[in-house]
């Protein structure tokens, strides 16, 4: 008769846990894979925030602040969230076997960045544009006002999401339910 007792307990819990991969290769594969998903979405996160300062008009203070984020160009740093999917894909394939692709938590994780990357590319970064050809030529017009509260409102409300999806992603990719 099979014992019952903790310690079957205790050793069926053990055996749902992963190693943890070990290596130079694989932790510095696991710090550029954090360190490209902080940037990248922190720098979503500030777009958002510089758009609802921008709907306060030019004559704030701070307004060259402004002038300088949304100058005309392409913001290189909020792409570096596609360097995420890659590295994480580095780091399954550098587990040893540890993690698979097929595992919820990398499923989970994945459609997340996905989501974030669609609205990123549908919203963020065209709304980004829009603010940037507004702060750059009209932003003290009265007529182009209408264009800037709904650029910056979408732009603001959009990132806040991004943001929930990155916070969602990271609780994920660090309890691997």
């Amino acid at each position: 008769m099979p014992h019952s007792g903790p310690v079957t307990l205790l050793g069926q819990a053990a055996s749902t846990l992963h190693r943890v991969p070990e290596g130079p290769g694989y932790s510095l594969l696991l710090v550029l894979h954090v360190a490209f998903a902080v940037v990248g979405f922190g720098i979503l996160a500030t777009t958002g925030v510089q758009a609802l300062r921008a709907r306060r008009g030019p004559g704030q203070a701070g307004a060259d602040g402004l002038r300088r984020y949304f100058r005309p160009g392409v913001n290189w740093a909020g792409r570096t969230l596609y360097l995420v999917p890659v590295l994480g894909f580095g780091l399954l394939a550098d587990s040893s076997g540890a993690f698979d692709a097929a595992d919820a938590w990398v499923i989970a994780g994945l459609a997340l960045w996905v989501t974030s990357a669609v609205l990123a590319e549908l919203l963020v970064w065209p709304g980004e544009r829009r603010l940037q050809r507004i702060v750059s030529e009209r932003w003290a017009d009265p007529g182009a006002r209408q264009a800037l509260e709904q650029q910056c409102t979408r732009v603001a409300v959009t990132s806040a999401v991004l943001t929930g999806l990155f916070v969602a992603a990271v609780a994920v990719m660090v309890a691997k339910p």
